[in-house]
This record gives structure tokens, C-alpha cells and sequence, in this order.
């Protein structure tokens, strides 16, 4: 595991109570199972001069030129074990990647840009790769490493919007309530790179993607808006998610004038399956979130809790999302089922939050706080909630804990559960409590987990 982030320790507290020294413990498990650097490692093996990959082999002898290239929160991780295994096989590379997410390379070029609004380093950054992806030929091998993030790192506009459009429409599909196969499917119509368009640039070159799913049914199209996928989604797709959400008023004229022109037909829509720039093209999923939950319910069982693997697939409002997962914890303290105490209910996913605020906070922290509400009635019972790359939203938390105290110790501060809940203010709650779980940057990224603990 990267021992590259912090040990984890509660904002304003000395000392962890047992429950969430286990439930800690069980966090760092699952983000150990998806450590980018053993998951890429074992999909690859060089052997007398054949590269295999998954199923696929590659004579090293008969590739021209060999590029690594990477986009998102873990790419500079994953790209480490490639260049251990390629050295100077490797004739040129660039990863872009999340500020404070990057590593030295050796072979690649590092560039870090902005996460989750796009900014002009990440339009600088895509361009390099885009000029170094059109060096290549038929001749050459391409290794792309994607993680959870990359969308948001390679801003590529259409001709017709800039980047100010592409950042307030990132913020208005993100404080809308919209889900991540959404916000993509918006962005992929407003890029030259997403949607398989990559692929476009790199003149008939082979390219094989390893990538870290951070994406609810680990959608090839959807994960870093699907650089080196087919797309399934379209320009109808986009005005009828910009009419489910009410934008229509909000969006930047030159997004909604691209979008309109894309549904009348005048302009290309993204590559989509069965198109032949991907007979060449083979895509990996290295690791998702199921693996961490595995690894997670295991290291329960360590500490004797019973664990249940409730869903890979957790998604909705966070706050309705906390409200049946601590109702599910009060089935099995009142009834023992589906477990029996000590248990722990596990689960992983990516919730929404509709912002009606201006409170500073995250889903997870947003879910907890909501479950600190619904768990009051539920003795000896704690959840965590957080990001698996280590934030959650525009904090420097990843997450926080929330137990059958938090209302009470949160009274004795006075301070009002409710009131920062429908303020999404879940942050300064949970760090006036001590109840903040901050672990730096994980450099992985498989969604979000929850570790609910019921006790004896």
C-alpha cells in the first residue's frame, strides 16, 4: 500500500474511541486492496521480450515506439510499475493528474491540473497529450492508464465553448443532484477527446487502458468520460438530462447552442460502438470498489464483526442514502438480522447532493451527519463514511464518523444537527466534534465506502 498519505487522525480529538479505531482499520483495508500500484502490476508480466496484458500479448520487437500516457487521481501511481517493467522500453509518456497527486517518473512527464472544475493547467496538459498520442502510428503501442478523476483533468472544449463554459457547467451538474454517468454523458459532448476520441488522434497505433473504476457499475464509457471507449450516450442524452434538472436556464448559451446543433446532426457525435478506431484498442478493469469492500469485510471478520456486504451500487441523495443504511443498522440491533451483533454492514457506491446552500462539506460527510440524526435510537453503533482518494468534496477530509452520540455531544456544544444538515454545512459540525476522518491523498480512487459497525 502507498504509504505516501497521512495516519489518519480525528481534527480536534486525542485519541480514537475503539469503534472507530476498527472501523478505521477497515477503511484502510479496502483502500489497500485497490492500491493502483498492485493492480496494475498484476496485469502485467514481460517475458523474453512479449509484454502480456490481461489476455492480450504484445512483441515488444515488432512495436516502433512505446508511450505511456495516464489521466487521473491515480495514473501517476499506476504508471510506476510500468516504467519498472518497461525502463527504457518506454520512448516518451505524460500523466496529468489531481494537484498533490503526483510522483516522480522517470519516463513520463508529470503535469497536475485542477479537480473537480477544470482549469487552464489541465487544458495545457491535454493538449501535450493529445500532440504526443497524434507522434504515434500504426507501428507503435500506446498504455493508457485512467482513474477515477480524469475526466475533470483533460478539459478538450469543442470549438465554439471555452473553458470559463466548461467550469460553470461542471459546477452546475454538480451541484444539481446529477449523477457521475450524467456529468459524463454532458461531457463527453462537449470534448474532442472524450467519448473515444482519443482514439481518433493516435493513427492506428495499438492502445491498451488499465483503469481504476471509480464509477457505479464499473461503466467503460463512463469512467474518465470513456477516453478510449465507445460511447453509448448522445446529444439527445444530454438535453434530456439538462431538462431533468431544470438548466436549461443556467447553462452557458455557447454549451446549450453545441448541444441543440449536436441533436439536429450538425455536429459529429462521439465514436460509438463497433466504430472501427477501436479494433485496435483493448481497455482493462484493474480494480473497483468491490475489491476494496472484500478486503474490508475480511478485516472486519478480524475483529470479530459479522460482515455483510450490503451493495457495490450505493447512489442517491446522500441524507436519504443514510437514512436506510441506519435503518438497516437498527434492524440488526433490535432483530439481529441480517446479522447478528458485533456486525458490520459494508457498502460502497457514490451518493448526490442537491446543494440549497452555501455550508462547506461533501457526500460523505453529508451522509454521515444525516446518519448521526437517524442513529440516536440506535445504541453502541457507528458508520463511516468517506472518499476512498482521501476527499470529499472541497475539504481536506475524506469523510467522517457518526454514531448514537454525535446529536448528544452536538448539544452540549450547541451545536444543531439539523440546522447544519439543511445547510450542507457537515464540515466545521464534524470538526468542532473531533469527528472528521483525514487521510491526505490515498492516490486511488474507487468511489466512496461505508463501515457501519453495530456492537455487542
Amino acid at each position: 500500500m502507498n504509504s505516501d498519505y497521512k495516519m489518519i487522525q480525528p481534527v480536534g480529538s486525542k485519541c480514537f474511541n475503539d469503534l472507530k479505531r476498527i472501523a478505521s482499520a477497515i477503511f484502510l483495508a479496502g483502500i489497500k486492496a485497490v492500491d493502483p500500484e498492485i493492480c496494475v502490476r498484476k496485469f502485467l508480466r514481460l517475458d523474453a521480450g512479449i509484454l502480456q496484458i490481461g489476455n492480450s500479448s504484445h512483441q515488444l520487437d515488432k512495436v516502433k515506439h512505446l508511450y505511456l500516457i495516464g489521466f487521473g487521481k491515480a495514473s501517476a501511481v499506476m504508471a510506476r510499475p510500468v516504467e519498472a517493467l518497461l525502463g527504457n522500453r518506454i520512448d516518451g509518456g505524460l500523466i496529468i493528474t489531481k494537484y498533490e497527486h503526483g510522483v516522480p517518473l522517470k519516463r513520463c512527464r508529470v503535469m497536475e491540473a485542477g479537480h473537480p472544475v477544470p482549469d487552464e493547467n489541465g487544458v495545457k496538459a491535454t493538449e501535450a497529450l493529445l500532440n504526443l498520442v497524434a507522434s504515434a502510428n500504426h507501428n507503435d503501442l500506446i498504455l493508457c492508464m485512467i482513474s477515477g478523476g480524469g475526466s475533470a483533468l483533460t478539459p478538450a472544449p469543442v470549438k465554439g465553448i471555452d473553458l470559463a463554459d466548461k467550469q460553470e457547467m461542471t459546477r452546475l451538474l454538480l451541484s444539481c443532484g446529477a449523477s457521475i454517468h450524467e456529468i459524463n454523458t454532458i461531457r463527453k459532448h462537449l470534448s474532442y477527446i472524450k467519448g473515444g476520441q482519443l482514439c481518433r488522434r493516435a493513427n492506428g497505433a495499438s492502445i491498451v487502458s488499465l483503469i481504476l473504476s471509480d464509477v457505479i457499475g464499473d461503466d467503460l464509457d463512463i469512467i474518465a468520460s470513456g477516453v478510449t471507449a465507445p460511447d453509448v450516450s448522445t446529444f439527445d442524452d444530454c438535453m434530456a438530462i439538462l431538462s431533468r434538472y431544470r438548466l436549461f436556464e443556467t447553462t452557458p448559451d455557447p454549451v446549450l447552442k453545441h448541444l441543440s446543433e449536436g441533436c439536429k446532426g450538425q455536429v459529429d457525435e462521439t465514436l460509438k460502438p463497433g466504430d472501427p478506431q477501436f479494433n485496435r484498442v483493448e481497455n482493462y478493469i484493474v480494480g473497483s470498489i468491490s475489491d476494496a469492500l472484500n478486503a474490508a469485510a475480511k478485516k472486519a471478520s478480524h475483529y470479530d464483526f459479522s460482515p455483510l456486504i450490503l451493495s457495490s451500487a450505493i447512489q442517491g441523495e446522500a441524507k436519504e442514502v443514510a437514512k436506510v443504511l441506519s435503518s438497516m443498522a437498527r434492524e440488526v440491533r433490535r432483530f439481529g438480522r441480517p446479522v447478528s451483533p458485533p456486525g458490520c454492514l459494508l457498502s460502497g457506491g457514490e451518493t448526490t447532493v442537491t446543494l440549497r446552500g452555501n455550508g462547506k462539506g461533501g457526500r460523505n460527510m453529508e451522509l454521515a451527519l444525516a446518519a448521526g440524526i437517524e442513529l440516536a435510537d440506535v445504541p453502541r453503533t457507528l458508520l463511516l463514511s468517506a472518499g476512498t482518494d482521501g476527499t470529499d468534496g472541497p475539504t481536506d477530509a475524506a469523510g467522517a464518523f457518526a454514531s448514537d452520540s454525535t446529536v448528544i455531544r452536538a448539544n452540549a456544544l450547541n451545536l444543531s444537527a439539523r440546522q447544519h444538515l439543511a445547510r450542507h454545512n457537515s464540515y466545521p459540525f464534524f470538526q468542532k466534534l473531533g469527528d472528521l476522518l483525514v487521510t491526505g491523498p490515498t492516490r486511488t480512487n474507487v468511489m466512496d465506502l461505508q463501515v457501519i459497525l453495530i456492537d455487542k
